[in-house]
């Protein structure tokens, strides 16, 4: 695996464009997130536009929150063209454990354009591998345990043939043959909206510097640490504030020092 240091400093020197195509919530965070990481945000959605944008930029980001039919069609023709333009790019399964629509949305995606990286939390990723299962609003269901997303994912990795993320308390990154498991992040990251999404984006970001485990490790490290060194008793504005600051000044020294990652 390349160093996540190495990655950052790849992603600053090629300063790539990164396409988001993205919800409203967090769009604005999304953007300051590739700013912090080096990159070039891109925010357009239009159908128009979505095959020009894609074929200019380094990666790209579909994330499928508070999903419209315009965004979904962009995504579509996003998803497409990089695949066919060899351009790596992730989705965030948003909402696909808590709406049927959303997850046969995201498979018939993934089926026909095989995203580099497939992100979701522990229950996302769940209702993408069965049928079966689904859960109540956006957040993880909290009985899923680590051991079996982790099973899960790693047999969704080898059946698809890419990289899942699976966020959570510990994130879960695997190809079906390696599995990450990051422990960096704090609880204060679950009192903001987006910062899912704003982790989606920091792949995104990764992704123009490295493969897609490599990518998706380095997001879910750096970002983990920056919410801890977010720290704050002042309250959620505070610790947003304090969130973006840390992605943009958080040193070399930092993320080797602080990072909590176990590879098997």
């Amino acid at each position: 695996m390349l160093r996540i240091n190495d990655i950052r400093c790849a992603v600053k020197q090629k300063a790539a464009l990164i396409h988001c195509i993205t919800n409203p919530i967090s769009i604005n965070q999304c953007a300051n997130v590739i700013l912090s990481a080096g990159g070039r945000p891109m925010m357009a959605q239009h159908p128009e536009e979505a095959a020009v944008i894609t074929v200019s930029a380094g990666a790209v980001m579909l994330n499928m929150g508070n999903i419209t039919d315009v965004r979904k069609q962009s995504m579509l023709i996003s998803a497409r063209t990089a695949k066919q333009k060899g351009i790596p790019f992730v989705i965030d399964v948003c909402g696909s454990a808590c709406l049927p629509t959303r997850r046969e949305y995201a498979l018939g995606l993934i089926g026909t354009s095989l995203p580099s990286v497939i992100k979701g939390n522990y229950s996302e990723i769940t209702a993408l591998a069965r049928e079966d299962y689904s859960s109540s609003g956006v957040d993880a269901d909290k009985t899923l345990t680590t051991e079996a997303v982790a099973e899960t994912a790693r047999s969704l990795a080898k059946s698809l043939g890419t990289v899942i993320l699976a966020s959570g308390e510990t994130d879960i990154i695997t190809d079906g043959n390696k599995t990450a498991f990051v422990k960096n992040g704090c609880a204060q990251l679950g009192t903001v909206t987006g910062t899912g999404c704003m982790q989606g984006a920091l792949c995104a970001a990764y992704l123009s510097a490295a493969g897609g485990f490599d990518a998706a490790t380095a997001a879910c490290v750096v970002f983990g640490i920056c919410g801890e060194l977010a720290r704050t008793d002042k309250g959620a504005g505070s610790f947003m504030v304090n969130l973006l600051d840390a992605l943009c000044t958080v040193k070399d020294e930092q993320i080797t020092e602080l990072e909590k990652t176990e590879t098997l």
